[in-house]
């Protein structure tokens, strides 16, 4: 499926903010506050999140490049090119900081106490030491918990349901991303004791260990494939889906991305829906409401997503009672 992204959405940081520059020297100029967006997707796997954020704004009557500028940053798994980001966005002082996922809200905390941060994190953020709670954030940070953690346990009960023969689960995790594996692991592994499966933890942080991976499993036999949160992976959905599709595995998602692309099934947040109501936050912060006075929102959408095609083609019967639970199934 190829993915057409206009000029705007295609604004990225090559080893740095040389890129950035450019567009924060046209916003000073213009007299517009900049927004730095930083995500751990690459600009291709972006596309949805970059227009609910800009649909969240204009909710709050901010429109992209007339009344507000927006530095779109792109990590794409590169985790270590987080701090060297921040201390810029600090240095230049941008208006506001929004993050999607764990790893660049802990950073944008650890870079600055007094730019506003408006974050979306998969895990508790009073845990994670992000806000001081959810009602009362305090500091310069709140934004939305997506639950990304707390769905694990759903996610793999509903993968069992689907494939009950399979035994032996893969989890695959992604080593470098350690706010979202460590969390992840012992949700996998309680749920997997409940429902008496045997799992095997697999890691990978490039697309080389992604195939790796895939070897191994095939290799020790695993049934299914469990895909633990991460944003690499997810900006990796079609490499995913085409290596299960070879080597007939069936594997549950986190996002619907996958499960377009021709993934069994994916449970999880609506990504788009909790982007939207961070770039509404940012919204309402540019207009002047501090952060310590939005409290902590909390996703209220989410999805169980099913592709028919790959369950036939992967010999599965979707028995009519999962096909009542599903939100959408994809002929």
């Amino acid at each position: 499926m190829a993915i057409h992204l206009r000029r705007r959405e295609f604004i990225f940081t090559l080893g740095g903010a040389a890129a950035a520059w450019p567009l924060a020297a046209r916003g000073q100029q213009l007299g517009m506050p900049i927004v730095g967006f930083v995500t751990n997707r690459s600009a291709e796997a972006s596309v949805r999140q970059a227009a609910a954020f800009r649909k969240g704004l204009n909710e709050t009557g901010y429109v992209e490049g007339q009344s507000v500028m927006v530095e779109y940053h792109w990590l794409d798994g590169q985790y270590d090119r987080l701090p060297a980001l921040m201390d810029d966005l600090v240095r230049r002082r941008v208006a506001v900081i929004a993050t999607f996922a764990n790893a660049p809200a802990l950073a944008a905390k650890a870079a600055t106490t007094t730019i506003p941060i408006v974050f979306g994190v998969g895990q508790d953020p009073v845990r994670m030491g992000l806000v001081a709670s959810l009602a009362r954030p305090g500091g310069n940070a709140t934004g939305i918990n997506f639950f990304n953690q707390e769905a694990v346990a759903k996610r793999l009960g509903l993968l069992h349901d689907l494939v009950p023969k399979a035994a032996r689960i893969a989890v695959l995790v992604n080593p470098t991303n350690p706010s979202a594996t460590d969390a992840a692991l012992p949700e996998i592994r309680e749920a997997a004791r409940a429902l008496g499966l045997q799992i095997a933890v697999l890691n990978a942080s490039t697309s080389r260990e992604i195939e790796a991976a895939f070897s191994t499993l095939v290799a020790d036999r695993a049934d299914a494939l469990f895909v633990a949160p991460d944003s690499f992976f997810t900006g990796r959905f079609v490499q995913f889906v085409t290596l299960a599709a070879h080597h007939r595995i069936p594997a549950a998602y986190t996002q619907r991305d996958f499960v377009e692309a021709g993934g069994l099934m994916s449970y999880g947040t609506d990504i788009p829906d909790m982007v939207r109501q961070v770039g509404v936050y940012t919204g309402q912060i540019l207009k002047g409401v501090k952060p310590a006075d939005l409290p902590v929102a909390q996703s209220t959408k989410f999805e169980f997503v099913i592709n028919l095609q790959t369950a036939r083609a992967l010999g599965l019967e979707v028995p009519n009672s999962i096909q009542l639970l599903a939100d959408q199934m994809i002929e």
